[in-house]
């Protein structure tokens, strides 16, 4: 299967024309990772055409990660944006040149392209200030390693510092929360969007390793609900039935999952269908065991999959960067069917974490930072235009005991 890739690009000029240069960058859609930075100052120019010099510079950047991605280019030129969508005319004569030049670098059925707000650009607009700094200077931006004759390099993946009272079961974990990242003042989407796609998100209810704080994914015992979860699924279908939103039911295949859409589906009249991708993360070696009896069996493993979303647990287990990836996929492909409608996911702690670090944007260590208990209903709604808004998280209200 092909990659996918983000492409965020910007270019400015100071005086347009002016001294100008633009910056680049290739992102994982997944983890958010720069996977490849471009950045150069070209002298005078107008900010139109910096803007284009660092869409080719980015095209080119993921062409060559990967000559078959598909790419989503992202910009805050609306003119650019519009213009490689084809539905503006391209009338003067310097940008006729660079726009031939960006569609002939992949594909048109491999790109596509999307406005976003100048506050979400920031990493493209960093580098093309920092190549105009580097021009002022009379110097070249420089970055730490080059690849396939751009300048780019690497950003590594951030330490993820071991929770200091893990709370595991279906692989959660607990910490102090982190500063988060700063977003959008005032951001609403435009009323032209239409209805958003909404995942109500169903955290199963409780199994008997759940107060046993447990590994628990989709390589273990696969245990059904206690009779405390099957209560708290109950409690939810009431909730949800009393809110009179749910217009369809998707559930993890993993059992606990099936019985607690089960129960809610039947308050709520609808179908559950069955989605592969929502299942729990395969914990390997680690299924039914504590977080202490981890640590002191796979002392060395355990410490390397705090540290990086790409490490996976002992025995073959599946890191929550392949989770990532499988969850992306579930979440595109039932934004495509069920466009404009409320969807209740039936699933469990790693992929409603996942669906909601990706809808913040927050990096992966953000997993470790996020509570959310038995039964809890969490919401994210998904735009035309690409953006997401987390709408609640971890709300137990429903639950009585």
């Amino acid at each position: 299967m092909a990659n996918r890739f983000i492409v965020e690009a910007d270019g400015g000029s100071r005086g347009n024309p002016g001294p100008a240069g633009y910056g680049a960058v290739v992102l994982d859609p997944v983890t958010g990772e720069a996977l490849a930075e471009a950045a150069e100052y070209i002298g005078t120019a107008t900010n139109n055409v910096a803007e284009y010099k660092g869409l080719i510079a980015g095209l080119k950047a993921a062409k060559a990660l990967d000559p078959e991605a598909t790419v989503q280019v992202r910009m805050d030129s609306k003119l650019v944006v519009e213009q490689m969508s084809g539905r503006w005319k391209i009338k003067h004569p310097d940008m006729k040149p660079l726009a031939a030049e960006a569609r002939s670098i992949l594909p048109a059925g491999q790109v596509t392209y999307q406005w976003i707000p100048r506050e979400q650009n920031k990493h493209a607009d960093r580098l093309a200030n920092e190549a105009m700094d580097a021009g002022k200077a009379g110097k070249r931006w420089e970055p730490g390693a080059s690849a396939a004759g751009l300048h780019t390099r690497m950003t590594p993946e951030p330490a993820v510092p071991a929770p200091a009272t893990p709370s595991f079961e279906d692989a959660s974990g607990t910490a102090a929360l982190a500063e988060p990242k700063a977003v959008p003042v005032g951001w609403a989407a435009p009323a032209d969007l239409g209805a958003p796609t909404t995942f109500v998100l169903l955290r199963h209810g409780e199994t008997a390793l759940t107060p046993q704080k447990r590994f628990s994914g989709s390589g273990g015992s696969d245990p059904e609900l206690s009779p405390a979860g099957r209560r708290q699924a109950e409690q939810a279908a009431a909730a949800l039935a009393a809110r009179g939103t749910v217009q369809a039911v998707v559930s993890s295949p993993v059992r606990r999952c099936r019985e607690t859409a089960a129960v809610v589906a039947a308050r709520l009249g609808l179908e559950v269908r069955i989605d592969e991708g929502l299942r729990e993360a395969d914990f390997g070696a680690w299924e039914g065991l504590t977080f202490a009896e981890v640590r002191e069996r796979h002392p060395d493993d355990l410490d390397a999959w705090l540290a990086s979303s790409k490490a996976a647990p002992t025995g073959g287990g599946e890191s929550f960067a392949a989770v990532a990836r499988r969850v992306a996929l579930s979440r595109d492909k039932l934004i495509a069917r069920y466009a404009g409608r409320t969807v209740l996911l039936v699933t469990h702690v790693t992929p409603v974490k996942t669906l909601v670090r990706l809808a913040l944007g927050a990096p992966p260590e953000s997993l470790f930072r996020m509570e959310l208990s038995a039964a809890s209903l969490s919401a994210v709604a998904y735009y035309a235009d690409g953006n997401a808004s987390l709408r609640l998280l971890n709300d137990t209200s429903h639950l009585r005991q």
